[in-house]
């Protein structure tokens, strides 16, 4: 439990009927905004997907997939998704989505070797989105521009769900601040990420963190990222590496920093290659999903998850993910937490 955090004074805003009517509220209006914004279309996704197909998001190559066997496909092992990163992509082909559109949908997961606390559960639950992109479109200035704009349907979500619970006060700055892994770093040499991650939000209240998962100048990663989906090796624009990142805030109610997307700019057939080869991969790419990706068979996108749930504890200003959603947590946790009033539904 030394990973708890219990807040001093903590007191929850809303009665768990209020905090229903509000996770209701929240995920009705952000989605419609989130859909507009970025003019994507609902569509319906797997649970689960068949294994070896490289299909499944690999997050840091280390989490295991839950995995049951299918009696008619004669014990063939399906996988439960982390996310939805590469089906995502297939999805785009398959509509034959234009550019300038894309899809979103509801991705639950299950990840088993989550270490539970504050803002980490079993229960994983995301808007995933795709978006068809042109060749033209792959700079980090389109990337900001996007994140500005899921970053404007936040802070709406956010206003009506104050406006409609006077005893919450709006906290989101107006603007996001964008800043690079490497110049992170420079600013916080003696710091480890997480505390990296801290000291900016601290600093600008919501941040884009961009070019995670490649390699920094003291040899180590920001944060680990799959090699087959966000393209973080290719140099844009500001003579760094990278077309991804991660919205982080500033969250009052636990003092510290708080992420509620990753996302990125996919990758191409190059950097593809190149980050199999960075990460000593290369014999992924005999498996389904990269085969249609190098045979040209996939369309160039942009993606990402927004967490669910985590969107709802910022906006209704809870201090456990628990207060959020239903899932399983250790009973001395959950002691812990009714002790300093944070019921765990």
């Amino acid at each position: 439990m030394s990973k708890l955090i219990k807040p001093k004074g903590y007191r929850p805003l809303l009665d768990m009927r209020q905090t229903e009517q509000g996770i209701k509220l929240i995920k009705e209006f952000f989605q419609q905004n989130l859909s507009t914004e970025l003019r994507l279309r609902r569509v319906t996704a797997p649970l689960f997907v068949l294994k070896g197909l490289g299909i499944n998001d690999d997050l840091n190559g280390v989490e295991r997939a839950v995995t049951f066997p299918i009696k008619d496909l004669n014990d063939a092992k399906a996988e439960v998704v982390h996310s939805l990163a590469k089906w995502k992509r297939l999805t785009l082909a398959e509509y034959q989505i234009e550019p300038g559109y894309g899809v979103y949908t509801d991705m639950n997961a299950i990840r088993a070797d989550e270490e539970l606390d504050n803002l980490h559960s079993l229960y994983v639950d995301q808007w995933d989105w795709e978006a068809v992109i042109t060749k033209e479109q792959r700079r980090l200035a389109f990337l900001e521009d996007v994140v500005r704009r899921i970053y404007a349907a936040i802070r709406r979500t956010e206003y009506l769900t104050c406006e409609t619970y006077p005893q919450l006060t709006p906290f989101l700055p107006e603007e996001i601040h964008f800043i690079h892994s490497e110049d992170l770093l420079q600013m916080y040499p003696d710091l480890t990420p997480k505390e990296r991650e801290d000291a900016i939000c601290k600093k600008y209240g919501a941040v884009f963190v961009e070019g995670i998962g490649g390699v920094l100048s003291n040899g180590e990663k920001h944060d680990g990222r799959a090699p087959d989906y966000d393209d973080w090796s290719t140099v844009t624009e500001n003579g760094k590496m990278g077309l991804n990142g991660d919205i982080l805030i500033w969250y009052p109610v636990l003092e510290r920093s708080f992420e509620l997307s990753s996302m990125g700019i996919r990758v191409d057939e190059k950097s593809l290659v190149r980050q199999l080869e960075i990460e000593h991969e290369e014999e992924r790419e005999k498996l389904f999903f990269h085969q249609q990706l190098l045979q040209g068979r996939l369309p160039l996108c942009i993606g990402g998850g927004i967490g669910q749930s985590r969107l709802c504890m910022v906006l209704l200003q809870k201090a456990h993910i628990g207060e959020i959603q239903a899932s399983i947590w250790p009973e001395d946790m959950r002691k812990e937490c009714e002790a300093v009033g944070m019921h765990l539904i």
